[in-house]
């Protein structure tokens, strides 16, 4: 049973899935938003929210920690600097997901995600 199950498995190995979440999450950083499955989206959107609220501090602990996640410079340097700061006085909520069609290759349902104003 999935009972108290913190994090969807996704179908992979548990190196798969991180390496997956840090590759979508550097594409949804660099281009603000992307569409993939819904369950991939709604994933990501739990894995970038934390990444957003641990660099809205911006010292260089912080960078040091988004690095470690991201393991990008240009994807680290603009979540600190141009997308954490936008963020400032909000509690969450950074992403939205909008369910966008029915995939035609195997009927799975896509979705958008992409940053709130």
């Amino acid at each position: 049973m999935r009972h108290k199950h913190g994090y969807r498995k996704l179908g992979r190995t548990s190196s798969h899935r991180k390496a997956l979440l840090k590759n979508l999450s550097i594409a949804l950083i660099t281009h603000g938003k992307i569409e993939t499955g819904v369950f991939k989206a709604k994933e990501l959107q739990s894995h970038i929210e934390k990444l957003i609220s641990t660099s809205r501090n911006a010292d260089s602990n912080t960078h040091r920690l988004v690095f470690a996640e991201l393991q990008n410079k240009d994807a680290t340097k603009k979540i600190i600097n141009e997308i954490a700061p936008k963020y400032a006085n909000r509690n969450g909520g950074y992403t939205r997901i909008q369910r966008t069609r029915t995939r035609r290759g195997d009927a799975s349902t896509m979705a958008i995600i992409e940053f709130v104003e």
